[in-house]
C-alpha cells in the first residue's frame, strides 16, 4: 500500500526517521511539485468516474481547447 503524507517541514525529518526504523516500511520524499501532480490526477479520476455514472457532465475537447 503506497501512502502519501502532508507533513510540517519542522516535524518531517523526524517522521522519516521514524518511519524507516520499521523494516517494512519504505519512506522516500517527494518534491512538493510531484506530490502536486498526484493530487490534481486523482482529482481527475474521480471526476471521470463521476462523468461516466452520469453525476457529472463532461465538456467537450472544443471547449477544454478554447479554454487552454
Amino acid at each position: 500500500m503506497k501512502v502519501l503524507l502532508d507533513i510540517k517541514d519542522s516535524k518531517a525529518s523526524f517522521v522519516m526517521e521514524l518511519l524507516q526504523n520499521f523494516p517494512f516500511v519504505k519512506a522516500k520524499p517527494i518534491s512538493a511539485h510531484k506530490a502536486k501532480v498526484l493530487e490534481d490526477l486523482k482529482e481527475a479520476v474521480k471526476e471521470m468516474k463521476l462523468i461516466k455514472v452520469g453525476k457529472l457532465k463532461a465538456r467537450n475537447a472544443e471547449e477544454l481547447f478554447h479554454e487552454l
